[in-house]
This record gives C-alpha cells, structure tokens and sequence, in this order.
C-alpha cells in the first residue's frame, strides 16, 4: 500500500525534526483543541519548529502533498481556531522563544510568535518598558496576532491591530515575506501586516512579531465599585468613557459573575452585586485628577462606594481575579462546560444590549454571567452548557440571540475571540455575501490548496 499523503511528509521531515515529528497519542490529543470549545479532533501528527526555515520547510512540505497545516501556539483560543481537520499536520511554535531585539529608545522589539506576553513583559520590566495587549491568558505572541487579540488593556492602549508593527510569515507554499517594518507610519504599499493580523493562520503562519512597546506609567491605582443595578454600572461605564477620561482599565462584572468569583478567588468585602473594576494610570497628580471626576460619576449613578489603592498588591489581587473568571464561572455548575460569547457594539448602544441580554438569559433558563471590557462596549456572557440531551441546542440558541441583538445594534458577534469554527454560522450576516467573496478570494489567491487551517473563519459556498 502506498504511504498516505501525511506519512510521506512525515518522512521527508523526520531528517530535519528528529523526535521533533510524532504521531504520539498524548501529544496529539494536547494538540486536538483550544480551551473553552466542545468539539476536539486529533490531529494526523505533531511538528515541534524551532525556526522560522523549519516553519518554511515543513509548510512546503505539506503544500507538496497537500496535507493540511494547523498552528498551534499556547492553545488557549476559545473558538476552535486550533482544531485540526483529520488527517492534518499541527505545526507548534511554542518552542520559538527568543525575544531577538528590544529597541528602548524607538519603543519597539522583535520576538518569535512563541513568545508569551508574560516572558516579554518579565524581561521589559527593568528598562521601565511593557507590553500592554492582556488577554488574560497564557497567550503567544504569535497566537493573539492571528485572533487579533486585545484585553482588559484595549480601551487605553488598543488591540493587536494597532500595536503589531510588522512581521515574518510563512505561506502556504513555504516562501517567507516580511510586512511592514519598525517605523510608526507608512504609505508604501498593500497593509500585508494588517490582512495576516486577525486571520487566524487561514493566509500565513506568523514566525515573528515586530511591536509598540510602552513606557511603565509613573503612577497606577486601581478602584472597585458596586452598583445596586446593572443598569447603573453599565451607564456609569459609558460616561466615563464619553466624558473622555483616559482610563486604563474599565472592568465590569454582574451579580451571577461576581457570586462566582468571590468564592473562586476569595475576595472579602464584597457583596453579589454589579461591580466595576477600574485602573488609572498617568502622574500622581493626573491619576488624583481621574479618580476625583470618576469618583463623581459613581455618585451620580447611585455607585454604593467607591475605594481605589495604588497599592500593588491589591491591585495584582483585583486583576488575578478577573482573568480567573472564566474557571470562576465553570465551578458554579460542575459538570457543565463553557460557551462564551463576544459582542461588541458602539459604546452609546451597551446599555441596551446588556439589558436586552439579560432578558435573553432569564427566558433561556440558563447560568451565564456576564462580564467584560465595558469601556470599549466588548462583553462576555459564559453561557454555561447543561450536560444533558439539548443543553448545547439551547446554549446555541442564546449565543444566536446575543448575536442578533449585537448585529441589530450596529456591532459585531467578537470583539476580540475571532471566528474559528465557534462563530463562522454568523459572518454572512454581519458582513453579507459580497465581502465573503471578497475573502474568499484573498484565501484562494494566498492559499490555492487550501491547506492552511482549513474550516476556520470562513463559511463553506452551498452548492
């Protein structure tokens, strides 16, 4: 019989990788999903690169025999975005670490797509240096540029898009192109950089990442408020924001959130209410002159309280615990797994969307807490799935009514999750027909074969 297409490339890579090839059982199941996604698929085999001419080598090699290639970094993407089809080759950057340049005084580095945000802002911290893109988790850098990643920072330092400078990637048929450059501006050219941020790894995988760096503010201090309603916690948010202040972090997290998180993090002195968590950061007299204006905000939507601390300590307390919300949120019903949800909708629209939702989730009869950075009208619900027969049917249907009433509003059905597989049902509707033959025209002039992360993103043409 004669070898499979992926045998073949397993063969003519074993040379070059070593034991750095597998087909091992447990490796390949590490390698079947992301987090937060019900679906899992294995893949054929498992390729460790160390290089950006490994990465080459071995999408040639798959071109060649058609085989599909997946990429994998750190798997914690919630839409599916790293399973593979069968038969597929997971190709994981993750051993691709080094931080190859940081330029302090141009406020830039280089690093390969392995690079966590962690490992980075460990070695920036002592030249006063940071990165400020946080989507909570264990994430690569090469991985939240793919996603088009932002976080609990994006309201005052933005998303990826706006803080990728330029890359390395590999296409499909293994060439390597560098876009973009270390310069802040430029009018030279098709933006390659912005077309491979946010595509998911469905146009080239991104080897190395060229990024704006950002300068430690001088002062941080982080504040917490409860509010008796929803309603005055999300409209507390929205004027903050328009009244212009330039806050660093602008949390929010309901009542069914913050019962979860209280007892998953052990916060004391804290009730079971909607409650906002805030960072300001600047000199000491520009954060003074923050927390005094929104200090009075909160009076004005009846805010029960409003404590704020430069102490780092309790800052670090407060931040643990709202990116624990995701596992905060799955203890509340054992058993059950998480779908999560990521509207966004302009900033004048939240209120009444949150509002809506929360009548969507009273009616579905399900747990789904709802939290989210508020300050750029992003949120979450963590619709929780019942075990039984039906639960992810009606799980669906909730996360189809989010989307609606985000769509209807003027907004989108992720703000920063991506597509994957988790939300493809949904991007004829935001983006219409035209578009998606568009896209589907940039992937095929990109990727004739089709082999880069195949059934992501873009929903298949129904004969």
């Amino acid at each position: 019989m004669a070898p499979s297409p992926l045998q073949q490339v397993i063969t003519e890579l074993t040379p070059l990788l070593g034991e750095r090839i597998t087909v091992n059982d447990a490796i390949r199941e590490q390698h079947a999903h992301g987090e937060g996604w019900m679906r899992a698929a294995m893949p054929g085999a498992v390729a460790f690169a160390a290089s950006t001419a490994e990465v080459s080598a071995i999408v040639a090699r798959c071109h060649a025999h058609r085989v599909p290639v997946v990429a994998f970094g750190a798997g914690t993407s919630v839409e599916g975005h790293v399973t593979p089809p069968p038969g597929a080759l997971s190709l994981d950057l993750s051993r691709m670490t080094d931080i190859i340049a940081v330029n302090a005084d141009d406020l830039d580095c280089r690093v390969e797509a392995g690079v966590t945000r962690q490992a980075l802002n460990a070695q920036l911290r002592d030249m006063g240096l940071f990165f400020p893109v946080d989507p909570g988790g264990e994430a690569t850098i090469g991985g939240m540029c793919a996603t088009r990643a932002s976080g609990t920072a994006a309201v005052r330092y933005g998303t990826m898009r706006e803080n990728v400078l330029g890359l390395r990637a590999v296409m499909a048929d293994g060439r390597v192109v560098d876009t973009g450059g270390r310069v802040r501006k430029s009018a030279t050219g098709y933006d390659l950089t912005g077309l491979l941020v946010g595509s998911e790894g469905t146009l080239g995988i991104i080897t190395e990442v060229q990024l704006r760096l950002h300068g430690i503010p001088e002062t941080l201090a982080a504040a917490v408020c409860q509010f008796p309603t929803l309603e005055a916690a999300v409209a507390t948010a929205v004027t903050i924001i328009q009244a212009g202040v330039p806050i660093g972090r602008l949390e929010l997290m309901d009542e069914v959130q913050m019962h979860a998180s209280i007892r998953y993090s052990r916060l004391e002195g804290y009730q079971d209410l909607p409650t906002l968590f805030l960072e300001f950061q600047g000199s000491p007299a520009s954060v003074r002159e923050q927390v005094a204006l929104v200090e009075e905000i909160v009076t004005d939507n009846a805010g029960l309280g409003f404590t704020w601390s430069e102490n780092s300590e309790e800052r670090t307390r407060l931040w643990k615990a709202r990116h624990a919300a995701y596992w905060a949120t799955l203890g509340l019903r054992p058993g059950h797994y998480g779908l999560a949800t990521d509207a966004i909708v302009p900033i004048s629209a939240l209120g009444e969307l949150m509002l809506g939702v929360r009548e969507d989730i009273r009616r579905s009869g399900l747990c789904a807490p709802m939290l989210g950075h508020v300050g750029d009208g992003n949120f979450h619900t963590l619709i929780l799935v019942p075990p039984e027969d039906g639960g992810y049917e009606r799980a669906l249907e909730l996360d189809r009514a989010i989307v609606r009433r985000a769509l209807a509003l003027g907004g989108s059905c992720s703000g920063e999750h991506g597509i994957g597989m988790g939300k493809i049902e949904f991007m004829e509707a935001e983006h219409g027909a035209p578009a998606l033959d568009v896209m589907r025209a940039i992937k095929h002039a990109l990727d004739p074969l089709g082999i880069l992360n195949p059934g992501k993103m873009l929903p298949p043409v129904l004969s």
